[in-house]
């Protein structure tokens, strides 16, 4: 046994994989490579001792009154001329070392020892892979298909499929980029990890990188709703009072929020405070529009809302994506009527109807300038 083996079993098992392990792989191996090479169909046994260096193979034969395979049996008498103790049941081993099995014993060993090492190597990197299963990570574009985009990922190539690219966002080898993990699967060639630039989660931590008050806890996102590569709307609580939670996410100026934006290529944003009242909530979650009265049905768990005549286009947004991205935020089913509509009906005002806005009556009460400027073309 070569020092340049030993020495490689010493590192495997530095990343973890028993020695023991690996020296029952080596001679399993041993033993086909015997019965292969010498044509062998006899039970035999390896014995390796590394301390010493030194490998030994053993015939084992089953001592029996009458041989009947000869490869396999060994009689009784013939069994007692090497040792008289020996009886039926027994079993008598006979070193039978080939002169030459060295050689193949060698490249035997260091095919087990090569595979092994790639497995280890395997395993650390899917462990390492599969804590980081639902975060963040940066990446570098590899290569590029027709179906899927390759992302470096420094000990691992990333799969990003077509269906969770932003539409509309071009890439090109050596491109960096933010991505998200959805799935880290174990296969024959390594650990294989799937990414996403679609997935609500990659919003989720880009506002936890950008957002102390996220990170620390103190802001807790509540639910997203997010239509990737067009428009997105958050909710978020404060723990604490005194913070606000949505100028913590929107940053002085718009910062924050405008980072993230540009992260995601124009992806706009719409940051709302979480309620755990409906009508407050549904009403923050249609901004930008403007929400005269929410109407709340427990049982069909779904809501009436009314909104000025001018607001309406603003309030259902361009193919209804504002409503429904608001439906998805909330939970609740959301029917817009505008506020001529809901008087003829006669459902608005009455007695029930809770008026959640009023009109800004100067300046200072109108909302964050960055939530208004990023959907000012909703009302076109």
């Amino acid at each position: 046994m070569s020092k340049e083996l030993v020495g490689a079993l010493n590192a495997l098992e530095a990343k973890g994989i028993s020695r023991d392990i690996i020296i029952e792989a080596i001679e399993a191996a041993l033993i086909n490579a015997y019965k292969k090479n010498y044509n062998q169909a006899q039970n035999v046994r390896v014995d390796l001792n590394l301390d010493r260096g030194t490998m030994h193979l053993y015939s084992r034969k089953d001592v029996v009154e009458v041989v009947e395979d000869d490869r396999l049996q060994i009689s009784v008498e013939d069994a007692q001329v090497i040792n008289p103790a020996y009886e039926i049941g027994d079993i008598v081993e006979q070193e039978e070392t080939p002169r030459n099995f060295g050689r193949i014993a060698a490249t035997t060993a260091k095919q087990i020892v090569t595979q092994r090492f790639r497995e280890a190597e395997r395993g650390i990197v899917y462990e390492e892979y599969v804590d980081r299963e639902d975060d963040i990570v940066n990446g570098v574009v590899e290569r590029l298909d027709p179906r899927n985009i390759y992302v470096g990922l420094g000990k691992v190539e990333a799969v990003l499929p077509q269906n969770e690219q932003i539409q509309g966002e071009s890439y090109a080898p050596h491109d960096r980029i933010k991505v998200y993990i959805t799935k880290v699967e174990r296969t024959s060639r390594g650990p294989q990890v799937y990414v996403s630039r679609t997935h609500p989660g990659l919003l989720r931590r880009l506002f936890e990188l950008e957002v102390p008050e996220i990170f620390q806890g103190t802001v807790e996102i509540k639910s997203i709703a997010r239509e990737a590569g067009d428009r997105s709307k958050i909710s978020v609580f404060a723990h604490n009072e005194e913070v606000d939670p949505v100028g913590s996410c929107v940053g002085t100026k718009g910062a924050r929020v405008q980072t993230i934006v540009n992260e995601l290529n124009g992806e706009k944003i719409d940051i709302v405070e979480w309620s755990e009242d409906p009508v407050v909530f549904v009403a923050n979650a249609l901004s930008p529009s403007k929400v005269l009265d929410v109407q709340v049905d427990e049982e069909e768990k779904s809501t009436t809302v009314v909104v000025p005549d001018y607001q309406l286009s603003l309030a259902i947004g361009k193919r209804g994506q504002n409503a429904r991205l608001a439906a998805k935020l909330t939970g609740w089913k959301i029917d817009i009527k505008s506020e001529t509509d809901a008087r003829e009906l006669g459902i608005y005002p009455s007695q029930s109807s809770t008026v959640v806005y009023e009109e800004a009556q100067d300046e200072e009460d109108a909302d964050y300038d960055v939530e208004v400027d990023l959907y000012k073309d909703d009302e076109e």
